[in-house]
């Protein structure tokens, strides 16, 4: 590539091969000749951007090619670059890519493929997943695991509040027994204490983490040298919000169940008794 140190790797396809594409985060894929799908990381290496020209030789064929997108690929820290085949006549096809029909086992398909062709010299197999997925899997668990410690780390913060709460409150609750609360009344009075305190924390903390995420996501991409396509991005949708806020009230009820629960079973002399 002009301008550029060392080689580049270049994909060449012929056809309609947007089906086995890599899904775009800007731009679109090539649909005919004179254009050029590059990486984020070939984007920040040579300093151009979508629209602009790079000048390519492959073999003995030269071409002047357009930037048209910029495509989700992690799959190796080397420059690589994807054209229509057209842009290079002395290039011959070594992979042909085929999209099965929907109910078809791709592997059943590829293994009665490769008995065929082997003898020939070539074989078939099916794609393996891919790496974007693998990327993918990896900050997902990641968000999970925070998830989860952030759940455990606000459950014991409502469960040791609730509990000084709870007992801070025990004479009032022996005269509400005293009088005739039962022990299910006496839970339900504990938790719904809890209940606002859960709701506010889901209004103001689901707005702050859909912010965060819009700051960290990227943040995490770019530390493997690409940008996210809006599929990572725009994942939360007015449900998961709404379920979201509604998950600070679920959480503030778990961490209050266990002293709602020590609460409803106390009897009413010992409650009455407590100074």
């Amino acid at each position: 590539m002009a301008g550029g140190s060392g080689s580049v790797r270049i994909s060449l396809y012929e056809g309609d091969a947007r089906s086995g594409s890599y899904e775009m985060i800007s731009g679109h894929w090539p649909t005919g000749t004179g254009q050029v799908v590059v990486p984020t990381r070939f984007l920040e290496r040579t300093s151009t951007k979508i629209g602009d020209t790079v000048r390519v030789t492959c073999e003995k064929d030269t071409a002047n090619l357009r930037i048209v997108g910029e495509s989700f690929d992690t799959s190796g820290n080397g420059l690589e670059i994807h054209a229509d085949m057209a842009d290079f006549p002395s290039a011959e096809p070594s992979t042909f890519l085929v999209e099965v029909k929907s109910g078809v086992s791709a592997e059943e398909c590829a293994h009665r493929l490769a008995a065929v062709v082997q003898p020939l010299g070539g074989d078939a197999t099916a794609n393996a997943p891919s790496e974007q997925g693998g990327i993918i899997l990896i900050m997902d668990a990641m968000a999970v695991l925070l998830t989860l410690m952030l759940i455990s780390v606000a459950g014991l913060g409502v469960l040791n509040s609730v509990v000084l709460d709870t007992r801070e409150r025990i004479r009032d609750l022996g005269v509400c027994k005293a009088i005739g609360m039962s022990p299910r009344q006496t839970m339900s009075l504990v938790l719904a204490s809890v209940a606002a305190i859960g709701a506010i924390g889901g209004l103001i903390g689901v707005p702050a983490g859909y912010a965060l995420h819009g700051i960290v996501m990227p943040v995490m991409g770019r530390a493997v040298g690409t940008t996210l396509p809006p599929s990572v991005l725009d994942v939360y949708g007015p449900i998961e919000l709404l379920l979201l806020g509604l998950g600070g009230v679920v959480l503030a009820m778990l961490g209050a169940l266990v002293p709602a629960g020590w609460a409803a079973k106390v009897h009413t002399a010992t409650a009455l008794r407590t100074e």
